[in-house]
């Protein structure tokens, strides 16, 4: 007979507050044609994209995440004591340690909570709250404080006319507790990694180091034909999936929150999938680029302040991206 005294958790999780954080600075188009060789229409057509957020030197990933937190906790009516984690998806915070949570938990006054870093790019947010579920259903924390952020603009070759458009910065963040009924479905993940060239940052950091100086920084860089048949037809897959795992249908969803990587994946996900025509979906991508981990909280932090969505709501939320990596699930929003 095992030693151990079983853990006391709460019978099931729920997401009980978001918020967002958008750079002040707003980027349309124009500004991404003084680098490369195209239009203003052809970047709408080919990715939905009209602006996006760059941050200033101010605004950190840090900076941009305990903004974003502070909005999440005062929706959430938690108090930053009470957090009892913090998990944090990134792939643009430079430092390799020590991890950047630890540096917003302490920035918030969260006392001295679990905090790590994960790497799931643009999958990082459902990553962060299948995690956070577990920890609010194991008892290991009452309150977990999940953050998506990027500054991607310091990842992005100006001079690559196929992703100098595509991405942009800001944070989103939930507060995750317990919950008397199940509002986080069970999560649809994991990888392909025999695909992991097609999206990739072009130089390791070990490498760019060893040279003299002439090597472009670093950036990210993909294979957008091969992302966007993969995001289209497998994902979903993966989406429907999902629906299957929570026992519920198309028909009884409210809102479709997938990753905000381009207009045209999610309109092909969204006929893919039969969603009804009474399915609100999000579309920040038009004005706020691929920000990646942060992409799935912006968007339902936007649905929920400009009353496309309101509480109580059910949502299917998936992220996809580089790795390939993927995470979806059904869930109540706060």
């Amino acid at each position: 007979m095992s030693k151990i005294k079983p853990a006391k958790g709460s019978p099931y999780a729920r997401i009980l507050g978001v918020g967002g954080y958008r750079p002040v600075r707003v980027v349309p188009n124009e500004v991404i044609l003084e680098t490369i060789d195209s239009s203003d229409e052809w970047i709408r057509s080919r990715s939905g994209i009209a602006t996006r957020h760059w941050a200033s030197d101010q605004e950190t990933v840090a900076a941009m995440s305990v903004e974003a937190s502070g909005k999440a906790l005062a929706d959430a009516g938690i108090s930053p004591e009470q957090i009892g984690a913090v998990i944090v998806s990134t792939v643009s915070h430079f430092k390799q340690t020590p991890a950047v949570a630890t540096e917003i938990a302490h920035r918030i006054g969260a006392g001295k909570p679990a905090a790590f870093d994960i790497s799931a790019g643009c999958a990082g947010f459902g990553y962060g709250l299948t995690l956070a579920k577990g920890l609010v259903v194991e008892g290991s924390a009452q309150y977990v404080l999940v953050i998506g952020v990027e500054r991607l603009s310091d990842l992005t070759d100006l001079e690559d006319r196929a992703t100098a458009f595509l991405f942009g910065d800001g944070a989103g963040a939930v507060v995750v507790g317990p919950s008397d009924e199940p509002a986080i479905g069970p999560t649809v993940w994991g990888s392909e990694g025999d695909k992991s060239e097609t999206i990739k940052q072009t130089v390791p950091w070990d490498e760019y180091l060893g040279k003299d100086g002439g090597e472009k920084f670093p950036a990210i860089t993909q294979e957008g034909q091969a992302v966007f048949r993969w995001a289209v037809f497998e994902m979903a897959k993966v989406a429907q999936q999902a629906l299957d795992a929570a026992g519920i249908t198309a028909e009884d969803l409210d809102v479709f929150i997938p990753h905000q990587a381009n207009m045209r994946i999610i309109d092909s996900m969204v006929k893919t999938l039969k969603l009804p025509d009474h399915v609100t979906v999000a579309r920040d991508v038009e004005t706020t680029g691929n920000t990646s981990a942060a992409s799935i909280p912006l968007a339902m932090e936007r649905l929920l302040a400009t009353g496309a969505a309101k509480s109580g709501d059910t949502a299917l939320v998936i992220g996809f991206g580089a790795g390939l990596v993927y995470a979806a699930t059904v869930v109540t929003l706060p």
